[in-house]
């Protein structure tokens, strides 16, 4: 992407020199983060609550102008959830459901991401990627004052890095002048041109996908519906498509494709691109240019994620195209993966083994997004005239036959990954159990008596007893983990997602909230075992 300039929306961490910087030796911290990012502050907050003392190092001192990532998933918001910074981006942001596909000014298809209740968070929130790292640096600052041990170091710059079997060496350079620091673990989160990526001479494997998009943020009073719009040859970009969405404070944000072969600077002319808006939005409604920027894609992916002592995540391990809000949203889930793990290693709880499933996880959730997003991408810019037959004989079928609706891809949306053939996965005992909620699988949320079940699960192991007997605390593998008991009614949400036709169940929850086990009754033999094989122990 190639955005205008890079200007500071806030300055959330100014450089601070620190006593390290002119310590004798290197001081050795037990997790550095590289990029302060989403990605990167996430995990931050996330070891920080475990306790385990982590230093995010990043070039800029706060959050870069421009929406960029719009798009939070239900999924990423029940994390941030968890991590403690979701409310308030619920409330900043702007909550949909629906999308709206036309063609040319006719409507085609229509969906709805969330048709069913019982869930506190909301399918989708559309929120300037700026304010999304703003309240995670905030809930990092609470965390700060209750003595969660994150250390932010803002225009601090790693230039070069150094690999040993048991820890990790980099230069890093400040206002004052450079100085070197060690981790036990090191995690890459500095985003698609990862320089440490660069520095260890590694690639991606992947696509580049031969078109150019324009992102255009526009500020303007309109009436336009709160839902995803998305045009195949709208009459304001013939040959072409365009998207929609409304942001908070009255800012839209407008994409426009224009093909291969163009001439980016001429594009990128205010004056052009403020001509292409009024043909979109209509002469009559005035507006400003917040942020612009040319944009093309790859749907691409590291081989490996997980390098000894060093860790990729976000961006910065996989990328794929915009259309369908699988960026941000899997990198969160990295996060999510990854936190716990590096936290039970570094707690003695579990061996190095944990560390490796991190990379089979979570490049398992990539290859099935870039699978979806390639999809997406060759239905919106077809690549052979195969592909462009294909599109254009499904979109002339859909006014008429709803059997081609589904088969009009405009970006299939951003859904949580089930680790299907994990091997931290363990016995599947619930006869014919719901197979949204099957071992490896993200819990469904659901109501449940003072509120909903994922508010329950706060990152630990958790045993979820579903009407059935248990002990209110179990001792596993001499770790205590928690019980949430609870009693779910036949017609239920409940019993729907979690019982099927059983009457009772009982699942093991990992830290992430993906199902580790399931079984009708209580069973402790089977439920240690289970335990033991979700920290790799006995895989």
């Amino acid at each position: 992407m190639v955005a205008v300039r890079y200007q500071t929306a806030f300055r959330l961490y100014p450089y601070e020199k620190v006593a390290e910087q002119d310590a004798s030796v290197p001081v050795r911290h037990p997790v550095v983060i590289v990029g302060g990012g989403p990605i990167g502050m996430a995990l931050a907050l996330d070891l920080g609550q475990r306790g385990i003392s982590c230093v995010v190092l990043d070039d800029h001192d706060g959050v870069g102008m421009g929406s960029r990532a719009i798009c939070f998933a239900k999924r990423t918001l029940e994390i941030c959830d968890r991590l403690g910074c979701a409310d308030p981006m619920v409330d900043k942001g702007v909550v949909w459901n629906l999308g709206r596909v036309f063609r040319d000014e006719d409507e085609v298809y229509s969906f709805n991401l969330l048709p069913e209740d019982g869930h506190k968070q909301p399918a989708f929130i559309n929120l300037q990627q700026p304010y999304f790292e703003q309240f995670i640096v905030e809930e990092i600052r609470r965390q700060q004052a209750k003595g969660a041990p994150i250390d932010i170091r803002g225009q601090n710059c790693v230039t070069a890095l150094e690999r040993h079997d048991d820890h990790v060496v980099l230069d890093v350079d400040t206002p004052d002048g450079p100085y070197q620091i060690e981790a036990e673990y090191l995690v890459a989160c500095d985003g698609a041109n990862s320089p440490i990526r660069g520095m260890m001479g590694l690639d991606f494997e992947g696509r580049v996908f031969e078109d150019n998009f324009l992102i255009a943020d526009i500020k303007m009073e309109a009436e336009f519906p709160v839902e995803r719009r998305f045009w195949f040859d709208p009459p304001f970009n013939r040959g072409e498509t365009a998207l929609m969405h409304k942001q908070p404070d009255d800012v839209w944000r407008l994409d426009f494709q224009l093909g291969w072969d163009i001439d980016r600077k001429a594009e990128l002319d205010p004056d052009k691109i403020k001509t292409r808006v009024r043909a979109m939005i209509g002469e009559d409604i005035d507006f400003e240019l917040v942020w612009t920027s040319i944009y093309t894609f790859r749907c691409c992916t590291m081989k490996d994620y997980r390098h000894g002592r060093v860790f990729f995540a976000g961006d910065a391990a996989h990328q794929v195209s915009p259309f369908g809000a699988r960026g941000a949203n899997g990198g969160i889930q990295d996060v999510d993966n990854l936190g716990w793990k590096l936290a039970a290693v570094l707690d003695g709880q579990a061996t190095d083994a944990l560390l490796d499933t991190y990379h089979t996880e979570r490049k398992h959730g990539a290859l099935e997004n870039i699978k979806n997003s390639s999809r997406s991408a060759d239905f919106l810019t077809p690549r052979n005239p195969a592909h462009a037959l294909f599109r254009d004989a499904v979109l002339d079928l859909v006014k008429d036959h709803a059997f081609a609706r589904p088969m009009v891809n405009s970006g299939r949306l951003s859904l949580p990954c089930t680790y299907d053939q994990s091997a931290l996965n363990g016995e599947d005992a619930l006869p014919n159990g719901p197979s949204r909620t099957q071992p490896g699988s993200p819990c469904c949320d659901a109501p449940v008596d003072g509120g909903f079940l994922l508010q329950h699960l706060t990152g630990k192991f958790a045993l979820l007893v579903i009407n059935a007997t248990a002990p209110d605390t179990v001792v596993v593998d001499g770790m205590s983990v928690p019980v949430v008991s609870v009693t779910a009614q036949p017609d239920g949400a409940l019993a729907e997602r979690y019982l099927g036709a059983n009457p009772s169940a009982v699942y093991l929850i990992r830290p992430d909230q993906h199902v580790a086990a399931r079984w009708p009754s209580f069973d402790p033999g089977a439920i240690e075992a289970a335990y033991r094989r979700a920290l790799a122990k006995d895989t």
